[in-house]
């Protein structure tokens, strides 16, 4: 989400549904999170942190910058960061003006975000801002289908889905966001997120190195 200000009726509904989808959501994208997300401590931004699925994920003692502007999150979010004993700051603001100095943290976690922003390419500059070289970022997103039903359907709904997921966009190019900005390498894996949401079955996995 980049509003400071989210609405306060979907701003709540959002951290409920996904609550409640928490289990359903990571059964089907453990495998890929597990193979790109960073497995040794250090200093790391999530963008768009939620209510914390991805904690789950990092090494304990972690020290993590949550970039979350949805304050209907944060209550979740630190519960989560207790549970799996992770060093949490939460930083409110959107992911257009991270509030870190520049080459600051070892690795980005970006799941389900790039979808949401006002501005995808701002939040990659900043990602690689804040990013130490030889940084990682480490994505799951989903995306624009190839042209096709599923394509069909996500410009049909793509009106009163973005008014119910605070601006999420059912058919972003975000890979070809990712490759413009500027990482030395762009490593991107494309699967199909097997669920009934059929405009975020075509997804992409991957990691970028600053």
């Amino acid at each position: 989400m980049s509003a400071l200000t989210p609405n306060p009726v979907r701003g709540r509904l959002n951290s409920v549904f996904f609550a409640l989808m928490s289990g359903y959501i990571n059964q089907r994208l453990a495998r890929h999170k597990r193979k790109i997300f960073p497995r040794t401590t250090g200093v790391v931004a999530e963008i768009g942190a939620g209510n914390g699925p991805n904690l789950r994920y990092l090494p304990p003692k972690t020290t993590v910058h949550a970039i979350e502007p949805n304050p209907y999150f944060h209550k979740r979010l630190e519960r989560a960061a207790a549970r799996h004993d992770i060093d949490l700051i939460i930083h409110p603001v959107p992911g257009e003006a991270i509030d870190l100095p520049d080459a600051s943290v070892d690795a980005v976690l970006c799941t389900w975000v790039l979808c949401t922003v006002d501005d995808p390419a701002q939040v990659l500059r900043e990602i690689h801002r804040i990013l130490r070289p030889g940084g990682q970022l480490a994505f799951v997103e989903h995306v624009a289908a190839p042209h096709g039903p599923v394509r069909r359907i996500q410009r049909l709904v793509r009106r009163p889905w973005r008014w119910a997921f605070e601006g999420c966009h059912t058919d972003r190019d975000t890979a070809a966001a990712i490759r413009a900005t500027g990482f030395a390498s762009v490593d991107i894996t494309n699967f199909r997120f097997r669920s009934t949401f059929v405009p975020v079955r075509t997804q992409i996995a991957g990691t970028a190195l600053r």
